[in-house]
C-alpha cells in the first residue's frame, strides 16, 4: 500500500474500470459483492481480506449474509476514493474468486 493516500482525480477514477472491474465506482468508494458455496466459505474469504486489511492498515466496510459478502472501501479520513482504496481493491481481487 502507499503510504500517502490522496483522493483519486477523475482521471485516476476512470482507470479503475480496467483496474478494478469487478467493483463498482461510487461518488465516494468502491464496493463489490461476492457469492459464495457457503458460509464457511464467505467467511474465509472474509478472514483472508481482513488479514490483508490489517498489514495496509485500511479496514473495509462489510457485510456478510450467509454466502454473500459485500466490501465497501472508502478512505474516511479524506472524505472519499483515495490510492488506498484503489490498491485494497486489486489485493482482494488477487485472492478473490470470479463470483
Amino acid at each position: 500500500m502507499s503510504k500517502q493516500a490522496v483522493l483519486l482525480d477523475e482521471a485516476a477514477r476512470q482507470s479503475l474500470y480496467s483496474s478494478c472491474p469487478a467493483w463498482t465506482i461510487a461518488s465516494d468508494g468502491l464496493v463489490r459483492e461476492w457469492r459464495f458455496h457457503s458460509f464457511v466459505e464467505a467467511f474465509g474469504f472474509m478472514t483472508q481480506v481482513a488479514l490483508l486489511a490489517e498489514r495496509a492498515n485500511h479496514h473495509p466496510e462489510w457485510s456478510n449474509v450467509y454466502n454473500r459478502v459485500t466490501i465497501r472501501l472508502t478512505t474516511h479520513d479524506l472524505g472519499g476514493l483515495s490510492s488506498r482504496d484503489a490498491e485494497l481493491a486489486q489485493a482482494i481481487d488477487s485472492l478473490s474468486p470470479t463470483t
